[in-house]
């Protein structure tokens, strides 16, 4: 080990275990510094646009997307697990975070900008329990499909919201299919110079991105488009985004009471659940790139109070940003030290320059958001998913109808929900098989697969390939019973393959008491093979000890094949003999009973015909 890796693992050891910091901090190189430069000055041409953007899209003053960028990249930077993670506004939270505030907010800006900060304050209290919790893992309640079918709901109702923007209309309805009904009834009101400006920009991002060039060209649109705005003096005919206030982030929580906390639960639970599943996949990705690994309660920690963080200077709910992170790795960075220079130059702007937005046209800024939205959808991944499974198809679609139709907010609980009863669609009924024996072929075998394969005699082994609950614990006895029913020879043992058996309460253990009990007055012995340690245990907690002792379990099958099969040929040997002894003992019996008749001819009486005493009297003299 070198001088300098000996230094950084001795200040690691120096921290205590619960100090949340950063590992770019005791490992950093100074050789890095440029790298970094150079990456957080490239960061910070998309985080001003970009941020701006999205505060517009979730109906609040473009400053605060600039507020909701510099307070969590610095409080990220200090305690986040992840190097190059960039934390910032998001366009996949920006409905969520409209559904949530303008209803109570009621035409209020201030109120507005108060209640998103609450907002933020709430998800990071729930992702900090979460992480206490160790709930880290809670977001594989959102499976690939229901995730899909969300994003593109998500990709509509952001487009139909910025849609009128583009084209300088107004343009209501309560969901996605709504207001764009209402933007095609008015496009012969289409402000033509906001279509210019914001349709040139979209061509401009698109036309960078095709071309494949690793920075975005997001900065470029904008800035060109301000520059058309001004040069052409359209700021009296387009509506622009305005002169930034000048100044640091600060405390905008006024007017907030109690009573704005419970309406803003339930949203603020969706929101850190959508957040965390972008972020920890994020993480864990630019984790797996670089030979590292992230845990996920502490990222969860991580986000939660960056949010928090955000939410008391002024911002709104953040996430992970997959936009901007490949934009900071691309520029070469190397740990956060990039996002702290790009916050820096982002706090440089804001004192230095915050006139230079004064003739921004929203309509770029809803170019930029549409452009990111549209990135959410995956068409490879949905096309490849509809060729594959109609079941996971219909389940994107109705988490597509749910967002789309019941609103955002609610779509959420829909993903949920379609998540956890697809789960347990799946552990109700869940594959099972019959094993048997294949010449020339180690291990037991599923024979509806291997239909040449031969089932061992007096035995019956079956795999079911789920935990054993209440759902399916009546599924699990009903295979078993119907293997035996079926058998067309005698069966004197039952063994479980259950190795994909990783659980059980107390509904399943009652069904398989009941099996037990059904078999053993058949005559059959149910057994284990490859029981798991804790579910044996779990077993044995219950209270069936003297039910299923430890000759109950094996190893493996083969072992419990080659026990039950000795005990077998065991038994086979054992009533042979006893069969042997009782013949030789009718035998001797026979011989007996041959030499005490001829004895009796010889003496002149005669021999008892059936074996009773001779009724024939004493001689007459």
């Amino acid at each position: 080990m070198g001088r300098t890796e000996a230094r950084r693992t001795t200040a690691r050891a120096r921290l205590p275990s619960w100090v949340p910091v950063a590992p770019w901090v005791t490992d950093y190189r100074i050789a890095w510094l440029r790298s970094d430069a150079m990456a957080g000055a490239a960061l910070f041409g998309l985080l001003i646009p970009s941020g701006m953007a999205y505060a517009q899209a979730a109906g609040l003053p473009p400053a605060t997307g600039l507020y909701a960028t510099i307070v969590p990249m610095v409080v990220y930077a200090a305690i986040g697990p992840s190097r190059v993670l960039v934390l910032a506004p998001d366009s996949s939270l920006a409905p969520l975070i409209a559904a949530a505030v303008l209803p109570l907010a009621a035409g209020s800006e201030a109120r507005a900008v108060a209640l998103a900060g609450l907002l933020a304050i709430l998800m990071g209290l729930v992702m900090a329990a979460g992480a206490a919790l160790r709930l880290g893992a809670v977001t594989h309640l959102l499976s690939r499909p229901i995730r899909l079918g969300y994003l593109g709901g998500l990709a509509l109702v952001v487009v139909a919201s910025q849609l009128p923007v583009l084209l300088g209309v107004e343009a209501q309805g309560d969901t996605p299919w709504q207001k764009l009904a209402a933007t095609v009834g008015v496009l012969g009101e289409t402000n033509l110079a906001d279509l210019a400006l914001g349709g040139g920009a979209l061509a401009l991002i698109g036309a960078v991105r095709a071309f494949g060039w690793k920075l975005a060209g997001v900065l470029p649109a904008v800035v060109l488009s301000a520059l058309v705005t001004w040069a052409a003096g359209l700021g009296e005919r387009v509506q622009v985004a305005g002169a930034l206030p000048r100044g640091l982030p600060a405390p905008a929580l006024g007017g907030i009471t109690l009573a704005d906390v419970v309406p803003l639960l339930l949203p603020a639970a969706g929101i850190a659940l959508m957040a965390f599943a972008d972020t920890g996949v994020l993480s864990q990705s630019l984790a797996r790139q670089q030979g590292q690994s992230v845990s996920g309660n502490r990222e969860m920690a991580a986000v939660g109070i960056a949010n928090a963080s955000a939410g008391l200077f002024g911002g709104f709910p953040i996430s992970g940003s997959g936009s901007r992170t490949p934009v900071a790795v691309a520029a070469g960075a190397r740990s956060q030290l990039a996002g702290v220079f790009a916050s820096l130059l982002v706090v440089a702007f804001m004192l230095a320059a915050p006139a230079a937005t004064a003739y921004l046209p929203t309509a770029a800024l809803a170019a930029v958001v549409i452009a990111a939205v549209i990135g959410l959808v995956d068409g490879p991944a949905i096309v490849r998913l509809a060729r594959m499974s109609l079941t996971e198809t219909t389940l994107m679609a109705a988490a597509f109808v749910g967002v789309t139709t019941l609103g955002v907010l609610p779509g959420i609980l829909v993903a949920v929900g379609l998540a956890l009863l697809e789960f347990v669609r799946r552990a109700w009924s869940p594959y099972r098989a019959e094993l048997g024996d294949l010449e020339d072929v180690p291990g037991y075998h599923d024979l509806s697969r291997h239909p040449e394969g031969v089932r061992v005699p007096g035995l019956v082994i079956a795999r079911f390939d789920a935990p054993l609950f209440f759902a399916n614990g009546a599924v699990f006895t009903g295979f078993v019973r119907s293997l035996v029913e079926r058998a067309d020879r005698d069966i004197r043992h039952v063994v479980i393959a259950a190795e994909p058996i990783t659980g059980i309460d107390t509904t399943a253990l009652d069904e398989l008491v009941d099996l037990d009990e059904w078999l053993d007055r058949h005559g059959i012995e149910l057994v284990f093979a490859e029981l798991k340690g804790p579910v044996k245990d779990r077993l044995l907690k219950f209270g069936t000890r003297a039910r299923f002792g430890p000759g109950h379990f094996y190893p493996t099958v083969s072992a419990a094949v080659r026990a039950l099969r000795a005990d077998r040929d065991e038994r086979a040997d054992r009533d042979e003999r006893t069969d042997r002894e009782e013949r030789n003992h009718h035998d001797g019996r026979d011989e007996g009973d041959g030499r005490s008749q001829s004895r009796a001819r010889d003496a002149g009486g005669e021999p008892p015909g059936d074996g009773s005493p001779s009724r024939s009297g004493p001689p007459k003299g």
